[in-house]
């Protein structure tokens, strides 16, 4: 999954920053979750209503408390653009069966400032990584008049607290060597702990 969110990543760089967008407003429905890190807490909302598949994977994470004690181990691009990426690494202790695929055709969500999403392999092979978008990433979005592989990635959540902390993240030391391919220079080092995950009232 890592793979295949670098490649769809080079598109979406390419294209340069957009001007981000207004957030996603809050609704009455959206479940908010606090994501405790060693560098400080992240409060995102999630979207059960728009993606219920999506969103509810990620709560059954929460929890099960399956997030508590893995990293954000990855971070991409420049000031205000890019992505960090965490969760559970296939560790076989943590991940949780794959879940279908929400496209954002379907879900009307979008890879704008501040949204969650799923990592993923093929359509469908998502379990428990995911990554916070800085800036506006439309290369991410589902593709359809594209050939191949052009569902992209499944949005369900968006940061309401804590944007600051995603992007001092984002402007952490990564390692020199670490990663393969393009996600050479992309690996955290240090990585960021997530320390907690938990559901707020």
């Amino acid at each position: 999954m890592i793979r295949t969110l670098a490649l769809f990543l080079l598109a979406a760089l390419a294209s340069g920053p957009l001007l981000a967008q207004s957030p996603t407003p809050v609704a009455p429905s959206d479940v908010r979750v606090a994501l405790d890190t060693s560098a400080g807490r992240i409060v995102v909302a999630l979207h059960p209503d728009k993606a219920p598949v999506t969103a509810g994977n990620f709560l059954r994470y929460v929890d099960q408390k399956r997030f508590d004690g893995t990293v954000f181990y990855r971070a991409v691009g420049g000031p205000d653009y890019g992505f960090i990426q965490g969760g559970t690494q296939n560790d076989p202790k943590r991940v949780l069966p794959p879940i279908k695929h929400e496209s954002t055709s379907q879900t009307g969500l979008t890879h704008d400032d501040g949204a969650l999403s799923m990592a993923r392999y093929a359509p469908g092979s998502a379990t428990g990584d995911f990554f916070i978008v800085l800036g506006k990433m439309p290369a991410m979005d589902a593709q359809p008049e594209s050939a191949g592989d052009n569902q992209g990635f499944a949005v369900f959540a968006h940061v309401v607290e804590g944007l600051d902390i995603v992007k001092a993240i984002q402007a952490g030391p990564k390692s020199p060597t670490a990663g393969n391919g393009v996600m050479k220079g992309q690996m955290l080092e240090p990585v960021v702990k997530i320390l907690s995950a938990r559901r707020l009232p």
